[in-house]
């Protein structure tokens, strides 16, 4: 085998050919490296004979700053999906559980009141995941949810890192914006900026249900997403996952599952109660699942980490889902 560079072989382009020839017959390799995943087309004359786009074995280690540059907007996406989460958390608390609105004296039972909770925040969840900006980003808007998709190898380190740092951010904007309209009322003590603390049950109790709820969002968002003919009512099954999570488990730990949700709290309330099971525990039952899904099915069958698989929306992930389009490749192609 003989093989030259081509003259689009020029250090710092974006791709480069090789000429070759192998067994008597010329063939022309393009190697495309702008794309997220690596390009390969070979050429017989005029005849392409192989196109291969598979996704790597290895995360991509792409540069920090050509990572935020290119996908800016996903960040952006994510912080403010977990700010409209927050913003309504907030407003919701504020509706239902203040004395001084009457949804607290019209509906008196605690537990009822629970229940509209739930279902608003499950609505708000899955409003969040089937809008632009949820197909867009993933509709992850919860770091250990990120930080799993890391350890599957759907997302890539940098973009991981961005996603979690603007979650965050986002978690801290949406709080003060609803401090902003509701003023001192959001501070009162049967609201408390909706912050997340253990209850009566005590820290181990907080724990484990933070355990279980993370657990078992994951397992079903890990079966349904990796299911083409189940993942477009990923979403229904998160919200409903919601709606039961505060309903049982709200007395028990406040219901987060989400490290930027219960710190966007607890910056403006200024409670740190038992912090760390809200940062270790989401984190453990997610990866947890993750692992036993891993076991059981294998890699092969992580197929992206999007929240909602809509095909008009390119994916920014390592993705293997039937008829997604990556961010890079162009529109007609599928």
């Amino acid at each position: 085998m003989h093989a030259i560079l081509g003259r689009d072989a020029v250090p710092g382009r974006n791709s480069f050919v090789i000429f070759a020839r192998l067994s008597g017959r010329c063939v022309t390799a393009r190697f495309c490296l702008r794309q997220s995943l690596p390009v390969l087309t070979i050429d017989e004359g005029i005849r392409v004979t192989h196109n291969v786009t598979g996704v790597p074995s290895r995360v991509s280690n792409a540069p920090l700053l050509s990572t935020l540059e290119r996908n800016w907007a996903l960040y952006f996406f994510e912080a403010s999906e977990l700010a409209i989460f927050m913003i309504s958390a907030c407003s919701f608390n504020v509706f239902l559980f203040d004395p001084s609105y009457p949804a607290f004296h019209l509906i008196p039972n605690a537990i009822v009141r629970r229940i509209f909770m739930g279902i608003a925040m499950g609505i708000t969840a899955i409003l969040i995941i089937h809008s632009p900006m949820g197909k867009r980003s993933g509709a992850h808007f919860n770091p250990a949810i990120t930080v799993t998709y890391f350890r599957l190898r759907k997302i890539s380190q940098w973009d991981a890192m961005f996603y979690v740092l603007f979650q965050f951010f986002g978690g801290v904007l949406g709080v003060a914006v609803a401090a902003l309209f509701f003023g001192s009322t959001l501070a009162q003590p049967m609201v408390e900026y909706a912050v997340t603390i253990p209850g009566t049950h005590g820290v181990p109790a907080a724990f484990f249900a933070e355990l279980f709820m993370a657990g078992l969002l994951m397992a079903v968002v890990l079966w349904m997403t990796n299911r083409p003919s189940l993942a477009t009512y990923t979403s229904y099954s998160v919200g409903m996952l919601i709606a039961f999570y505060i309903l049982f488990f709200a007395p028990v730990s406040g219901f987060s599952i989400n490290p930027a949700r219960t710190t966007g709290s607890a910056v403006f309330a200024g409670i740190w109660t038992a912090g760390w099971l809200y940062f270790a525990a989401p984190l453990l039952g997610m990866l947890v699942a993750a692992e036993i899904y891993l076991r059981l099915f294998g890699a092969d069958r992580i197929l992206c980490a999007k929240l909602h698989p809509d095909r008009r929306y390119p994916c920014p992930f390592l993705c293997k889902f039937p008829g997604h389009r990556h961010m890079l490749e162009p529109r007609g192609k599928r």
